[in-house]
């Protein structure tokens, strides 16, 4: 691979420190060096790009992806469609993240066993476009709460494993790990669009957790988990869990766990889906706010709200994205997730940021070579037309990303 330089950038590297002029050099797929201003003369390369006046970042990381969601409106959505016609969706949604400069994907959960591990596989084999991705499969639960899709009077195969269990548990995951998905995600709580199950409800059992987190751990595998109740949060923290989805409900025993385990746990608010139906932006397709003020959105924003500025406070790892995919927040607009980390949790710009790149560096690669512009970091980085701490806003929109680099090689440019 050819010897790329980045000069003349205003660079923002993800370590804390204030953006500086310089000069980022990438070799092959690392990055060789980064030099400030004015610090030596300009290291050799095959290709110069001169970025003045341009906004260098690490590329970003959807913390909660869902690559096969497409204008989903309903579980149905998920259920009906052929898995022919859903790895196409899945190849587009991997498209549409590195385009948005999203060169990382963690992923939650896939609407059929296979769809993620294939468009990773051709990923990473040159012949799609798209970010590095933890695959995901099918989402595991429990008879009678989300994702069980079935009626004694019309039972349907839904978007999810149906365990009732500690070995059935056992044998889920393993079906999961032989699949060849790199990430597993539980169903622990219940959810707004479930009315036998609310939110606050926690129908998985802390043994069928235990037992689902020791067995991907014995794989090598991170194990996540939808959990937006009180109680199911805590058994996810003592169980192992790795990475926490939503958690809007928390009391002080919660914080004081999270607190605890912060060194080893990510939290992803995926806070944008709620945002829409509570703002109107879902109301196109049937989900105005008065329909979101049935269903309990507004308090669940709320709560949202004050449990993740607490987080904050107590420096637990927040990771941006997640739930998109759906009709009002489709793929490649998960940027917008910053604005939502700066107006409703208190994070400064900056601090967003590094919820998008260093975080996300770490929560994918345990290796720490990832998600921060360093030498001898992987080569993930983003170009931006403006000053991104100024107005985060500029990374939603598409005139605006300049570059997108992926692994050292270049994916976009527009200049």
């Amino acid at each position: 691979m050819a010897r790329i330089l980045i000069a003349n950038a205003t660079i923002f590297d993800a370590t804390g420190a204030a953006p500086f002029a310089g000069d980022v050099l990438v070799d092959g797929n690392r990055i060789a060096t980064v030099t400030a201003a004015g610090s030596g003369p300009a290291p050799t390369a095959d290709r110069v790009i001169d970025a003045a006046g341009k906004f260098l970042i690490p590329g970003m990381t959807e913390g909660h992806a869902h690559l096969s969601f497409e204008n989903v409106t309903a579980t149905e959505n998920l259920i009906t469609p052929t898995a022919a016609a859903q790895a196409f969706a899945t190849a587009r949604g991997a498209k549409a993240l590195i385009d948005a400069g999203f060169t990382s994907a963690y992923g939650a959960s896939e609407a059929k066993m296979g769809l993620g591990v294939a468009v990773r596989d051709e990923v990473n084999a040159g012949r799609l476009p798209g970010p590095r991705i933890r695959a995901a499969g099918l989402e595991i639960s429990v008879t009678g709460a989300m994702g069980d899709e079935s009626r004694d009077h019309n039972p349907r195969i839904g978007p999810s494993l149906i365990i009732d269990g500690p070995q059935e548990m056992r044998k889920a995951v393993r079906l999961c790990a032989r699949e060849g998905c790199d990430n597993i995600k539980l169903d622990v709580s219940g959810d707004p669009f479930y009315p036998g199950t609310p939110a606050v409800s926690t129908p998985m059992g802390f043994d069928e957790i235990k037992m689902a987190a020791d067995t991907a751990h014995a794989y090598g595998k991170k194990i996540n988990a939808h959990t937006r109740s009180i109680e199911g949060s805590k058994a996810c923290i003592r169980a192992g869990v790795d990475g926490l989805f939503h958690c809007e409900y928390a009391d002080e025993e919660l914080f004081d766990l999270m607190e605890e385990a912060r060194g080893r746990i990510f939290v992803v608010p995926t806070v944008d889906l709620f945002h829409q139906m509570v703002g109107g932006g879902a109301s196109a397709w049937g989900i105005s706010p008065e329909v979101a003020g049935y269903m309990g959105i507004p308090a669940l924003l709320e709560a949202s709200i004050a449990t993740h500025s607490e987080l904050r406070k107590r420096g637990v790892r927040h990771l941006i994205g997640g739930d998109y995919g759906f009709a009002w927040s489709a793929h490649g607009l998960q940027a917008r997730d910053l604005r939502y980390f700066i107006d409703y949790y208190g994070y400064s710009p900056a601090e967003a940021l590094i919820c998008a790149t260093r975080n996300g560096g770490l929560a994918m690669r345990e290796e720490g070579d990832l998600g921060t512009l360093e030498a001898g970091k992987l080569a993930d980085l983003v170009l931006v037309d403006g000053d991104v701490l100024a107005n985060v806003d500029l990374l939603t929109d598409p005139a605006r990303i300049s570059l997108v680099m992926k692994d050292g090689a270049i994916h976009s440019e527009n200049f």
